[in-house]
């Protein structure tokens, strides 16, 4: 049994009615929202200094921080994700990127899986934000960033663990 809802617009989402066998032979039914996948990444303006967006949204009722980040569009793999995205949203063009990893968002809802990154070696560009988004990029002090993190301040997932695989590649964890 399987439904499926998509809304044309901002988000694409499918939506289907599974029916999920457990472990131990239960069967149950589940709605899923299937996700396309998508990129983040940690851009290095220096080795010491990050850049992070404040972007509005309204599911939680105000602006929070983040790093770019966005939905790969049919096709694009991720890595071409996270140069878009960090060209789109921060006005950034990477000289280098480098994987970090992925992560499941919600997984007790959704398969939405993103690719984390960190973008080195920076060059300007314009920025073009979607026609949905308010964003302003800042630059921020990485150990600030890591400190937003450990503070709570920073409460947008995929950013915080993107912040800390960043840290961990770089040495920067105890």
């Amino acid at each position: 049994m399987s439904e499926s809802g998509q809304r044309e617009g901002g988000f694409r989402l499918h939506v289907n009615r599974e029916r999920a066998r457990l472990p131990d032979g239960r069967g149950i039914d589940l709605d899923i929202v299937r996700h396309p996948g998508a990129a983040a990444v940690v851009p290095f303006a220096s080795l010491d200094e990050v850049i992070l967006i404040r972007q509005y949204r309204h599911a939680t009722d105000g602006t929070i921080l983040e790093v770019p980040a966005g939905k790969l569009d049919p096709g694009e793999s991720p890595a071409s994700c996270a140069v878009r995205e960090l060209e789109e949203e921060a006005g950034q063009r990477a000289g280098r990127l480098e994987a970090l990893g992925w992560i499941w968002t919600t997984p007790g809802f959704t398969d939405e899986k993103i690719h984390l990154f960190a973008a080195f070696d920076l060059t300007e560009v314009p920025a073009r934000p979607g026609a949905d988004e308010a964003i302003e990029p800042l630059r921020v002090p990485f150990d600030e960033a890591l400190d937003l993190v450990w503070s709570g301040e920073l409460r947008d997932a995929k950013s915080a663990l993107a912040l800390l695989h960043a840290a961990r590649v770089l040495g920067r964890l105890g």
